[in-house]
C-alpha cells in the first residue's frame, strides 16, 4: 500500500505540474491562448503520463524530484506544443537513461566471440528445486557442449508474468552475476532467453542455506561464526569494489557448498549506485535486515550492507533478531529509534564489533570509511583470521553439510523436489519482448578453457533420492535384488542391479523396528565423499525397511585379500595402515567414531589391491558427537563447552577405533590374531587375554619384522585407552613416515579360514550382549541379611 500510494502521488503531481504549464505560467510567453487548447493538451499529457506510469513504478527513486519532472515537462511544452505525445515519453525517459538511472534496461550483449551459446535444449531437467509466481528453479544437467555432464541450477523466469520492476531486477541480477567472479559468490555460467522466458544457469549448491541448516543441526560458537562472517565480508567487499550494493543480505541468500564454504546468491534486489553521491533510494530487501537509511528512504550507500552484516552476526550469535516488532510498522520504528540491549554472554570483541556496525549514521558505521572492509578486517573480533588463506579456501569450515551424490537434493523442500520437472511453454509478454531483454544472453568465459568435471557422471543413475520422510517410491521399482552379500543382526546386504542402467550396486536393507538408521545415513551423506569411505548412492524407505544403495565392493574384504595374496610385505602393510588411519583421523577430526572397525568392514573397491581402493564400510554403530539437545557440535564447540564425561566417552570410542586398527596391523604382520587362536576359543578366554594386554611379539614373522613395527603395534594395543596412540600419532610414527626403508620380504601367515575364524571370534566376544545376572530373592542378599540382624538386635534391646 505504501508503494502504490507513493507512485500515485507522483502520478498526480506530474499531471498537476503539466496542467500548470499548459494553463499559462508567465514565464512561458508561447503558451496557448485558447482554454480549449489547454484542456486538449492537458488530456494528451494525462494520456502520456498513463503511458509512462509503469516506468514510474520501476524507478521509485527520489531523483524523480519536482525539479527534474518540471525541467523535462517544460522543455517539451516550451519547445514544441504540438509535438506528438510520444515525444514527451522520449524526452521523459531518455534523460533518465543518460543520467544512469535506468541504464539496466539496455544491456549490452555479453556472449564472447569463440564461445558457444546455450539454449534450453542443452539441459536435461532433473528436479524442481523451487517454484514461485515468477517461474521455477530446476536442477539440470548439461547434455551438450564442452561441459556436458555438469550439474547446474537453472532459474527460469516467465516474461509474461514479470512486472516491469521484476524485469529490470532480473536483468540487473544477470548483469551483476556476469560481472562477478569470486569464491564466495554464486557463479553465473550462462544466460539466455526464448520468446517467452529468461534463463539463468547458476552454480548448484547442495548444502542448503547456512543458517537454517545450522540452527537445526549444529551447536556453534563465536569462533565458528567468525569463519562465516569473514567469508561473507570478503564477498561483500568484492561487490562493493564493483560499485554494487547487495541490499538483500538475509539467511536464505547464503548457501553452503559441499565442503561447507559459503556463497551468496540472489541478486535481484542488488543495485549499482545511481547518483553522484553513490546512493540508491529504493525501499527493498527484508525489513528486519534493513539499515535505518533504507527504512527512511534518505538514500543509502554500500554502508547499508554492513548494517545487515551486523544483523546476521547478532542472529547467529544469539539466535534472535536485534530489531523485530509485532508487525512491519513496529519493526521499522525499532530500527530507526530503539536502543539495542547487548547480550552480556558475548565476548567483548563481539560486542564491540556489533556496536560499530549498528551505527544509525551510516557515515560513522564500521566499513563505511575510506578503508572500507579493511576497517572490519582490523577489528579485534577477526584477529585470528588469516584473510589470504581464507580467500584461497585453505581454512577448514567448522561444519560439513550432509550431501550425497552431486545430483542429490536432500536439503531442498520435498514439496518441490517430488514434482515432475517440466518447463512449460512461455507466452511472450509482448511483440517487443525480445527487444526489451536484448543483451540477456551470456556464456562464462572459462567454460571452454576448463575441462568438464564429469567423472562422477560415468554412472548415469537417475536421481531418486529423497529425504527419509515422504518418500513413497518402492525400491523394487528401480532395482532388481540379487544374492546375499552379508547378513547382520539388524540388516542384510545384497547385490542389486539398477534396472534403467544395468549398473550393479550393493543394497543394505535395515529393519527399522530393530535399529534407527538415521545416524548412519547422515554420516554417509556428510562424509561419504571421502575417497576411502563407501559412497551412498540412493536411499529408500517403505515404512518397514530402509534401503541404502551403495557402491559395490568388488575387491572383497581387505584381510581376506591380504591373507590370500602370494606376496605381502611389511612395507605393504604400512601403506595399507596409512590409508585406513588417514580416513579414521578424518572421521575423528569431524567428531565421528566408527566403533566397529573390524576387518570385515574394510573392503577393496576393485580387484587392483591398491591401497587407494580401500573403503571403510558399515557405519551402523558409528556416532557423531552431539550435545544433550541432539544438535551436532563443531570441533570448536566440543573443545570449549562439552562436559568432561562426554569428551571422555568420545575419547574412549576413538581409542577403540585405534585398538581395532592395532588388531588388524598385528594380524597383517604376524599372520594370525593376537588374542584368539581359532574360531573355537570361548568369549571368556578371549576377553581374559584382551584384559591382560598380553600378546606375543616374538617368534614367527616377529623375528624378521622391524622394531618400529613392534613399537607401533604395542602402542596401538595398549590396554589403557588413555595411553593408546591417537590417529594423528599413528600417522606420525616412524613406521609410517619412513615406509620406504621397510622390508619387502614376504610375510608368512596361517590358514585363511583359521585366521578369519579367530578374528570373528574376537569381535563376537567384544560385541556380544553382556549376560544378565541370575537374580535371587532380595532377602537372600548379604545387605538384607546384615540389616535383618541389626533389626533383630535392636528388638532384643
Amino acid at each position: 500500500m505504501i508503494k502504490k500510494r507513493f507512485v500515485l502521488q507522483i502520478h498526480i503531481f506530474v499531471v498537476e505540474k503539466l496542467e500548470q504549464v499548459v494553463w499559462g505560467k508567465k514565464k512561458y510567453p508561447n503558451k496557448p491562448k485558447s482554454s480549449n487548447v489547454g484542456v486538449q493538451n492537458t488530456t494528451e499529457i494525462k494520456r502520456c503520463v498513463s503511458i509512462i506510469f509503469p516506468y514510474l513504478c520501476v524507478l521509485e527513486e527520489q531523483v524523480l524530484s519536482s525539479r527534474f519532472l518540471f525541467r523535462s515537462v517544460t522543455f517539451w511544452v516550451a519547445a514544441n506544443s504540438v509535438q506528438p505525445p510520444w515525444g514527451f515519453v522520449y524526452l521523459f525517459i531518455f534523460p533518465l537513461q543518460e543520467e544512469g538511472i535506468v541504464k539496466e534496461i539496455d544491456i549490452s550483449h555479453h556472449v564472447k566471440e569463440g564461445f558457444e551459446k546455450a539454449d534450453p535444449s542443452q539441459f536435461e531437467l532433473l528436479k524442481v528445486l523451487g517454484q514461485g509466481s515468477y517461474g521455477k528453479v530446476f536442477l539440470v544437467r548439461k547434455i551438450k557442449g564442452s561441459d556436458a555432464g555438469q550439474l547446474y541450477a537453472m532459474k527460469v523466469l516467465k516474461k509474461a508474468t514479470l512486472k516491469v520492476r521484476d524485469r529490470v531486477r532480473s536483468k540487473m541480477e544477470r548483469d551483476i552475476l556476469a560481472e562477478v567472479n569470486h569464491p564466495f559468490i554464486v557463479k553465473l555460467h550462462y544466460a539466455f532467453q526464448t520468446e517467452g522466458k529468461l534463463y539463468l544457469i547458476l552454480d548448484f549448491l547442495r548444502g542448503g542455506d547456512l543458517f537454517t541448516r545450522l540452527s537445526k543441526e549444529v551447536m556453534f560458537t563465536e569462533e565458528d561464526v567468525k569463519f562465516y562472517l569473514a567469508e561473507l565480508a570478503l564477498a561483500l567487499d568484492h561487490l562493493h569494489g564493483l560499485g554494487i550494493i547487495y541490499r538483500d543480505l538475509k539467511p536464505e541468500n547464503i548457501l553452503l557448498d559441499e565442503e561447507g564454504h559459503i556463497k551468496i546468491t540472489d541478486f535481484g534486489l542488488s543495485k549499482e549506485a545511481i547518483d553522484h553521491d553513490k546512493r540508491a533510494y529504493s525501499f527493498c530487501g527484508t525489513i528486519e535486515y534493513m539499515a535505518p537509511e533504507v527504512v527512511n528512504r534518505r538514500g543509502h550507500t554500500q554502508s547499508a550492507d554492513w548494517w545487515s552484516f551486523g544483523v546476521l552476526m547478532f542472529e547467529m550469535l544469539t539466535g534472535s533478531l536485534p530489531f523485530q516488532g509485532k508487525d512491519r510498522k513496529e519493526t521499522m520504528a525499532l530500527i530507526l529509534k530503539a536502543k539495542l540491549g547487548m547480550p552480556q554472554f558475548l565476548s567483548i570483541e563481539a560486542q564491540s564489533l556489533l556496536r560499530a556496525l549498528f551505527k544509525r549514521n551510516p557515515s560513522n558505521r564500521l566499513g563505511a570509511g575510506f578503508d572500507g572492509v579493511e576497517e572490519i578486517k582490523r577489528h579485534p573480533f577477526f584477529v585470528t583470521i588469516d584473510w589470504n588463506k581464507l580467500y584461497r579456501k585453505e581454512i577448514k569450515p567448522p561444519f560439513k553439510p550432509a550431501v550425497g551424490r552431486p545430483e542429490d537434493t536432500f536439503h531442498f523442500d520435498p514439496e518441490f523436489t517430488s514434482r515432475t520437472p517440466t518447463d512449460s511453454p512461455g507466452v511472450p509478454p509482448s511483440a517487443n519482448a525480445h527487444h526489451l531483454f536484448r543483451g540477456f544472453s551470456f556464456v562464462a568465459s572459462n567454460l571452454v578453457q576448463e575441462p568438464a568435471q564429469q567423472d562422477v557422471h560415468k554412472i548415469t543413475v537417475h536421481p531418486i533420492v529423497q529425504q527419509l520422510h515422504g518418500n513413497n517410491i518402492h525400491f523394487t521399482d528401480g532395482y532388481e535384488i540379487k544374492e546375499d552379500i552379508g547378513i547382520g543382526s539388524y540388516s542384510v546386504c545384497k547385490r542389486c542391479v539398477h534396472k534403467a542402467t544395468e549398473t550393479e550396486f550393493a543394497v543394505k536393507i535395515i529393519d527399522k523396528s530393530k535399529r534407527d538408521p538415521s545416524e548412519e545415513i547422515e554420516i554417509l551423506l556428510r562424509y561419504g565423499q571421502h575417497p576411502n569411505i563407501i559412497t551412498l548412492k540412493d536411499v529408500y524407505d517403505d515404512g518397514k525397511f530402509v534401503y541404502l544403495v551403495m557402491e559395490l565392493m568388488r575387491g572383497g574384504e581387505l584381510l581376506d585379500r591380504i591373507l590370500r595374496q602370494k606376496c605381502f610385505s611389511e612395507r605393504e602393510a604400512s601403506a595399507v595402515l596409512c590409508t585406513i588411519t588417514k580416513t579414521v583421523d578424518y572421521l575423528h577430526s569431524q567428531g565421528v567414531v566408527h566403533r566397529d572397525l573390524k576387518p570385515s568392514n574394510i573392503l577393496y573397491m576393485d580387484e587392483s589391491g591398491n591401497p587407494d581402493s580401500i573403503r571403510i564400510c558399515d557405519f551402523g554403530f558409528a556416532k557423531q558427537l552431539r550435545a544433550e539437545n541432539g544438535l551436532l557440535m563443531t570441533p570448536c564447540y566440543t573443545a570449549n563447552f562439552v562436559a568432561p564425561e562426554v569428551l571422555k566417552r568420545q575419547g574412549y570410542d576413538a581409542a577403540c577405533d585405534i585398538w581395532s586398527l592395532g588388531i588388524l596391523l598385528y594380524t597383517m604382520l604376524a599372520g594370525f590374531t593376537p588374542f584368539a587362536n581359532g574360531p573355537d576359543d570361548t568369549p571368556e578366554e578371549i576377553l581374559a587375554r584382551i584384559g591382560s594386554g598380553k600378546y606375543a611379539l616374538t617368534g614367527g614373522n616377529w623375528d624378521s619384522v622391524s622394531d618400529t613395527a613392534k613399537d607401533i603395534v604395542s602402542k596401538m594395543l595398549h590396554v589403557d585407552p588413555h595411553q593408546r596412540l591417537t590417529a594423528v600419532q599413528v600417522l606420525r610414527h616412524p613406521w609410517i613416515v619412513n615406509r620406504e626403508y621397510l622390508s619387502q620380504n614376504q610375510l608368512s601367515r596361517q590358514d585363511v579360514h583359521l585366521v578369519k575364524g579367530a578374528m570373528a571370534a574376537t569381535y563376537f566376544a567384544l560385541n556380544r550382549a553382556p549376560q544378565a545376572p541370575r537374580l535371587e530373592p532380595v532377602l537372600s542378599s548379604n545387605l538384607a541379611q546384615r540389616r535383618g540382624m541389626k533389626r533383630l538386635t535392636s528388638t532384643r534391646l
